[in-house]
């Protein structure tokens, strides 16, 4: 193999490195996302739950 096929295969691995590295911080990024979302997500069924309860306390006094 001569030099510059090897320092061409060298410069592709070490492009291949970086590229999964950066992908790999961009997972963490997404998970971290998807993380936060879920709990902002538990947060509004959490707040919605509360206010339909009320709404069904309402609802039930009124007819009582």
């Amino acid at each position: 193999m001569s030099i510059e096929l090897f320092n061409r295969l060298e410069q592709k691995v070490t492009s291949a490195v970086e590229a999964l590295e950066l992908l790999k911080m961009e997972a963490e990024e997404l998970r971290e996302e998807n993380a936060r979302l879920k709990q902002e997500r538990e947060e509004w069924e959490r707040r919605l739950t509360a206010v339909l309860g009320k709404l069904d306390e309402i609802e039930s006094t009124e007819t009582a």
